[in-house]
């Protein structure tokens, strides 16, 4: 199974992937659930380690639904990201209908086909799960893997929606579900009895002292990695 982990700049990213960590999360602005990174950071970052790095693109922390202006930044964004050697992103947009904005995915990957996206948790966002699964499910080529805590708070009140989600993905072979919110050292392990996903995404609850002002709990990330 994968630990994917939150880092915010290069160090962070150096420590994550020295204590056994699978993939990264780029991002900034974490108090606002993460925002695109600055273009330094993504440059030293990409070129640092050698473990996957999927990049959060995300302008503003308002909401989900991305105007004409949004959209140029993002794909100014995602140009920036390719060039500094990266494919891998973190994304999403909704409609006003709180539905999957399939517009936006058609024209990001018209521009970007190589693109390797983690649909982010505007998933938790919409009406209804079950069909914003198989909306995204036509985009699997792309759309990897769903960050999502179930439609819920955390992955703890979202366990049962996530196990559904889990035998959905399985049974379509579509994009990977990827729980994250709320996870932790003291949880992890019924959570994953319950959920059976292959991938668990970790915030806080692996740095020191549970704080993104601190590094990496090194006793905390060997303890996960041998439950998952």
């Amino acid at each position: 199974m994968m630990l994917e982990v939150i880092v915010q700049n290069v160090k962070e990213a150096i420590q994550a992937e020295n204590l056994g960590a699978d993939r990264i999360e780029l991002v900034s602005v974490i108090q606002e659930g993460g925002l695109t990174p600055g273009y330094s950071t993504m440059k030293q970052v990409l070129s640092s380690v050698s473990i996957p790095v999927q990049v959060m693109v995300r302008p503003h922390s308002n909401h989900f639904y991305y105007t004409t202006e949004d959209m140029k930044i993002i794909k100014e964004d995602i140009k920036r990201i390719i060039e500094f050697g990266g494919e891998r992103i973190v994304f999403g947009a909704l409609d006003v209908n709180n539905a999957i904005n399939e517009q936006i995915l058609v024209d990001i990957l018209n521009i970007y086909p190589q693109l390797d996206i983690t649909f982010h948790r505007a998933f938790d966002d919409v009406l209804s799960q079950t069909e914003a699964y198989q909306t995204l499910t036509k985009y699997k080529r792309n759309v990897k893997r769903i960050l999502t805590s179930g439609g819920e708070e955390d992955c703890w009140k979202g366990q049962k929606k996530l196990r559904d989600l889990v035998l959905t993905a399985k049974r379509n072979s579509g994009p990977k579900i990827m729980p994250g919110s709320g996870l932790s050292l003291q949880n992890i392990e019924e959570i994953h009895d319950i959920v059976q996903a292959d991938q668990y995404h970790f915030g806080k609850a692996v740095r020191i002292d549970h704080s993104f002002t601190n590094g990496f709990d090194a006793q905390i990330m060997n303890k996960i990695k041998s439950v998952i």
